[in-house]
């Protein structure tokens, strides 16, 4: 048997952030070692990674900066679980919809907690209510579009770099097949967990026309025998990008949510979200629809 090692359970090296390579992966790798032993699943660890995320984001209520450190510290352990999930999934090959859906909604579900209860604690600080539609309208449709989409990106740049068993980025016809077959008697988690998916797939779906238009016409010309000159090339486009997606993701919105706390001032982290993240996320989205349609083009021309 191979031995692993901490670099066997990275997605890849082209969309490892680096806090993530020196900090969160190697506990998450011990993290995944002992699951390992004691027979512990990746979905077990998931969702204790979303009780603890949703625990610490009630300690952001307070006003006391060392009760908002502990929360700190709740979230962070949470997210080296979440880590964890996902270096034992890929140790040991336990991959599942359930598990990618599981995955995906942990950083949803920390985070609600954390808007509401900051929303919460800033309305008893005297905030006008216009507190909780603004937190509502970044929090439900830009967050979760800016988070969506850079998970989106990254899961097409892997398929360009790995190889086909290892291809998790899927569209919403095959999901929506997988969900068909299922029983709501027999396979209850399994069928709500696809519902849920081919749902976050649409969405991601409908904010890059250009890309799906690409993705169509490539399968149809080539199905999964994508040749190494395209693999490379949409990699060498695509690479470029993947700060963005890292930007949009776990590691900057905490940076963000901190900073926010230590000073005292929890109503910034949403005005960051507001203009920083969201700026981030339009400029990501042209870049990359941009070189969606480079690529369409080539390929209707049969250049490649």
């Amino acid at each position: 048997m191979t031995k692993q090692t901490i670099q066997s359970t990275f997605k890849s090296e082209d969309t490892e952030e680096i806090i993530d390579i020196y900090f969160y992966r190697p506990i998450g790798f011990w993290l995944a070692k002992l699951a390992e032993k004691i027979k512990i699943s990746p979905n077990q660890i998931t969702v204790t990674s979303i009780v603890l995320g949703i625990i610490a984001g009630f300690f952001f209520f307070f006003s006391e900066l060392y009760l908002n450190v502990i929360g700190m510290l709740i979230l962070m352990f949470a997210n080296m679980l979440d880590s964890a999930d996902g270096q034992l999934a890929r140790m040991t090959k336990q991959t599942s919809a359930l598990g990618r859906w599981l995955d995906g909604a942990a950083g949803d579900f920390w985070f609600i907690s954390i808007y509401f209860f900051i929303c919460l604690r800033l309305t008893l600080d005297g905030f006008t209510l216009w507190i909780w539609p603004f937190a509502a309208v970044t929090g439900i449709y830009f967050h979760t579009r800016q988070a969506s989409l850079a998970d989106y990106y990254r899961t097409l740049h892997l398929m360009f770099l790995k190889n086909k068993s290892e291809n998790e980025f899927q569209r919403s016809p095959d999901i929506r097949k997988k969900y068909d077959s299922r029983s709501w008697t027999r396979d209850f988690f399994s069928k709500f967990a696809l519902m849920t998916y081919v749902n976050y797939n649409e969405t991601q779906e409908k904010m890059t026309p250009q890309l799906q238009k690409f993705y169509v016409l490539m399968r149809e010309k080539m199905g999964d025998n994508i040749p190494q000159q395209l693999r490379d090339e949409f990699r060498e486009h695509s690479k470029p990008l993947m700060k963005y997606c890292n930007i949009l993701t776990f590691n900057t919105r905490c940076i963000a949510l901190f900073i926010s706390l230590f000073l005292a001032k929890p109503w910034l982290y949403f005005v960051f979200e507001f203009t920083v993240l969201n700026a981030i996320f339009f400029y990501m989205r042209y870049r990359h629809e941009r070189i969606c349609t480079h690529f369409y083009t080539k390929l209707f021309r049969n250049e490649f």
